[in-house]
Order: structure tokens, then sequence, then C-alpha cells
């Protein structure tokens, strides 16, 4: 009402006519507010002039979410096929280094968890799905978060894949003899 006034004010040396075009768009306005409230009351909803719109956007809403149940699908796989594939070269680290004192591999619900015993220590390599990332815990270097470009997992931060950095990790920090680029989506593996 008070933005009313100002426009009427801000018009008043232009005469009656548009003191009537304010009267009539001020009564318009009041009976469109009442007529909203009033359907509004009626079907229990609140009324959006923008409806049209938001149909258009819903079925724009439902191509992107459908195209993005695909990226997650895909995230899924390449995520699942990363962690498997890791965890069963992991298991031949394992046997190929008798000397490990009561190592552990654990691979459950996108969670694989590398237990090499002292004083190595424990990787812990995750699934995270809501930000469409792998997450290693690391005893040398801590944790980091890789984002799949298509073929491997790289950290946006130093761009090293998760396959060259525990390559790295467990080639010159602990002497295995290991190369993680012959696991899936390493970059370098034909997938």
């Amino acid at each position: 009402m008070t933005s009313l006034k100002l426009l009427q004010a801000i018009v008043t040396k232009n005469g009656s006519f548009t003191k009537i075009l304010l009267k009539q768009e001020y009564y318009c306005l009041i009976i469109n507010r009442l007529q909203l409230k009033n359907y509004s009351a009626q079907h229990q909803i609140k009324f959006n002039p923008y409806d049209n719109l938001n149909i258009h956007k819903s079925s724009m809403f439902k191509q992107f979410s459908t195209s993005n149940n695909q990226a997650e699908i895909d995230f899924e796989q390449a995520c699942n096929e990363t962690l498997e594939s890791l965890c069963e070269y992991f298991e031949q680290i394992v046997e190929d280094n008798p000397h490990l004192e009561n190592p552990d591999i654990l691979f459950s619900d996108g969670v694989l968890t590398i237990q090499l015993g002292e004083p190595y220590g424990t990787y812990v390599i995750n699934r995270q799905t809501p930000n469409k990332q792998i997450w290693l815990s690391s005893p040398i270097s801590g944790p980091k978060r890789y984002d799949f470009n298509g073929t491997k997992w790289i950290y946006k931060h130093d761009g090293v894949s998760l396959h060259e950095l525990l390559t790295s990790e467990l080639s010159k920090e602990y002497s295995f003899n290991v190369d993680f680029s012959k696991c899936i989506f390493s970059g370098t593996f034909s997938n």
C-alpha cells in the first residue's frame, strides 16, 4: 500500500486520468488477492501465477533427473569396478609379500579397507555417491578426494590419479613391487 501511495504522489501532476488508472490497478490488485486467497483456501494450495512455467520446468527436471540417474548409474558402475579391481590387486600384493604381519583386506558396501599391519598402516578407499567421488585415507598422504574423468580418478588439487598415488606410496615408501596401472580405470589400462 505504501508503494501505491508513493506512486500516486509521483503522478499527481498528471491529472485525473492517471488517478483513475491507479485506482483501477489498485482495485484489480485487491480483487486478485481476494480471489487468490479464496482459491487457495478452497483448494488448500498456494496459487502460483507461473503454473505453466512450472509444468515446463518439471518436465525439464524429469529429463535432467533421468540423465542424472544415468550419470549416477555410470558413476556407481565405474566406482564399483574400480574398487573391486583395487581389492583384487591388494590381495595379490598381500600374497606376494609374506613378510606382512596380519594383513587384512575387507571390501563391503563401497568401502575397501586395507590393513597392511605394522609399520605400514591402513588404507581406506570408499565410494562417496552424493559427491560422485572416491575418497582415500592414506597413512602416508592423508585424505584425498578423487573425481572420475571418464578414464581415471583424479585428485583435482595436484592432478595425480588414485592409481598413481597408490603406486608411488607403496613402491617408494614401502618398497613393494607394485603397478596399479594394471587396475581398471587407472587411465592406462584398456577398460
